[in-house]
């Protein structure tokens, strides 16, 4: 139906009634009573005050819930994105500034509209060509990141201005001497507690009871003078809806940044709408409505002077524990922020940002990926040198960075992989008809005179030197027995030009070498190909098999006619 493919929220469960909204009720409390500090916690990371981080779960929230396919994820403010964010404004504008702000909506508008043109124009299938050691690789350097990011607020010391590990590091080694005692212990004391509450119970709002407790804690220690560093006033009202200006902000310096958050925010979405969707009555998660979705998602972000906004795993994870069963939930979190922000803002007075630092923490600390890495350093060690290599270029030499070599190492190894895919010299399994990889299996019949190849790729312009290189090694070590070659052809779809001439050239060669070319197993799409390109009719039909046994008995029992005698012959066996 219409509805269910353009607005998702409308296909509500079968019985849906009061039971269902009961239940999404409930779960959109849940998640708003987690998605409100968060929301000022990432504000604070991505250098705006707190309250930006609460615009910019309202209006989001309701986009999403009409135009997602997940019924599960709940959008808005995240970590990755918000650093992603101060670290794209960083080299334009001061943080605390109306310019800082500015960049801010713009970035959440560019990524807004590239976000929905990808959707719109179907290409969400362009996000596969990000490799998963890429992004694991990346997410745990911005991880790392992120938790020295929070140092400052977690110690009471000043914020660096650096967005790269060594610099970061050392600037807080300076200021190590200032530490502000009784923030640290407020930090160790909030992270012990709300680790605690959270291992216990997964029902109990751990971090809006934190934050309320370190309200009255707060309170009290400003009386006694103690200096804890406090949110301060937050604005009471919802935003003003208005159209983002541009200003005198650098577009197309803002825009490889945009484009690296509509990524990243998108994966990290896509990801997780999958992970939580386990039921087979769910409607799909579709890729190019979660492109539309979060697309418009972060235009109305920018329209509530809000900053790029994504699925979060840990709000997405309380949710669906919650019972969410639509997006009802996310609407009911989204009126949760809004009357948070008509009146209860200045509850928040006395919140120490350093507790905001400590939720900062807990929720990031879910993006390292060492497991991951332990197995690819097993199981595949190009995987892991991959990940190896965009996380310590992403700590080294920052956001921007990692993210540009990730994607071209991503794509660097897709090429190569290309390039050289997998080939093999088969041979016969005693007393069947089956023929297999020499390397991999032992006591396989082989014969002197013949060499039977399987090329487990199509052909095409990027690995035809590659086969023609291996056809020659492969003859070569032969000798000059060699009068057979039979190409399985089971594992190939497809042959472009470039890949179709080699071929020409390699069996021209070999007939006037007295080594004939035989196939087997072609299947009737690259058949075609071959008789449209006038292979079949050079080399004449007899020289095609549906299976390599064929292949095999018809040479050795003299049926196939060699290169100096070819006539018009019909095909031994009839194609696929």
């Amino acid at each position: 139906m219409f509805h269910n493919v353009f607005f998702p929220l409308l296909d509500l469960p079968r019985p849906y009634g009061f039971s269902g909204f009961r239940k999404d009720f409930l779960a959109g409390m849940v998640t708003a009573s987690l998605l409100i500090p968060q929301g000022m916690a990432y504000a604070l990371l991505a250098g705006l005050p707190p309250v930006h981080g609460l615009y910019a779960a309202t209006l989001p929230l309701l986009i999403y819930a009409v135009l997602g396919s997940s019924r599960k994820l709940a959008v808005g403010p995240v970590a990755m994105d918000s650093l992603l964010t101060a670290a794209a404004i960083q080299p334009f504008a001061q943080q605390g500034t109306a310019a800082w702000l500015e960049a801010a909506v713009m970035l959440a508008t560019l990524v807004g509209v590239i976000q929905f043109a990808m959707g719109a124009l179907r290409l969400g299938f362009l996000a596969n060509f990000l490799a998963g050691p890429v992004l694991s690789g990346f997410s745990s350097a911005a991880a790392l990141l992120i938790l020295v990011t929070q140092i400052p607020h977690l110690t009471g010391i000043s914020p660096s201005r650096q967005d790269y590990l060594p610099a970061m590091l050392m600037d807080w080694f300076h200021q190590l001497g200032q530490t502000h005692l009784p923030t640290l212990v407020l930090s160790i004391a909030g992270l012990v507690l709300l680790l605690g509450m959270q291992r216990f119970s997964t029902r109990v709002p751990a971090a809006l009871l934190l934050l309320l407790g370190g309200i009255l804690l707060s309170f009290w220690l400003k009386r006694l003078g103690m200096g804890i560093s406090m949110v301060g006033s937050i604005p009471a009202g919802l935003p003003t809806l208005r159209f983002p200006e541009f200003g005198t902000m650098p577009l197309m310096a803002l825009l490889p940044a945009a484009l690296a958050i509509s990524l990243v925010g998108f994966l990290e979405s896509y990801a997780i709408a999958k992970s939580v969707q386990h039921h087979l009555d769910e409607p799909p998660i579709r890729a190019n409505q979660e492109f539309i979705a979060l697309g418009a998602a972060n235009a109305a972000s920018a329209m509530v002077g809000g900053f790029p906004v994504a699925g979060g795993f840990s709000r997405t994870a309380v949710n669906k524990k919650a019972g969410a069963i639509s997006g009802i939930a996310s609407v009911i979190a989204g009126l949760g922020v809004v009357l948070t922000l008509l009146f209860l803002t200045q509850s928040f007075y006395y919140l120490p940002k350093a507790l905001l630092a400590v939720l900062v923490v807990v929720a990031v600390s879910g993006l390292m990926r060492w497991a991951e890495a332990i197995t690819l350093w097993h199981s595949n060690r190009q995987d892991f040198l991959l990940l190896l290599t965009t996380f310590l270029v992403t700590l080294l030499s920052g956001i921007p960075l990692g993210i540009g070599v990730g994607v071209a190492l991503s794509l660097a190894l897709m090429v190569f992989r290309a390039s050289r895919p997998h080939a093999a010299i088969l041979g016969k399994m005693p007393g069947t008809e089956i023929f297999r990889n020499v390397r991999r299996f032992q006591n396989l019949e082989t014969d002197s005179d013949t060499l039977v190849v399987r090329f487990d790729a199509d052909l095409f312009f990027a690995n035809t030197p590659f086969f023609a290189e291996r056809i020659r090694e492969w003859s070569r070590e032969k000798g000059s027995d060699l009068r057979w070659i039979i190409l399985n052809l089971e594992s190939m779809n497809y042959i472009d030009s470039t890949g179709m001439n080699q071929l020409i050239q390699l069996i021209r060669v070999s007939d006037r070498d007295g080594v004939t070319w035989c196939f087997a197993a072609a299947k009737g799409p690259l058949l075609d190909q071959m008789q449209k390109a006038g292979l079949v009719q050079m080399i004449g039909e007899n020289r095609f098999f549906l299976t390599v046994f064929d292949a095999h008995q018809a040479i050795r029992a003299g049926d196939v006619v060699p290169p100096a005698s070819i006539t018009s012959l019909s095909l031994t066996k009839k194609k696929r």
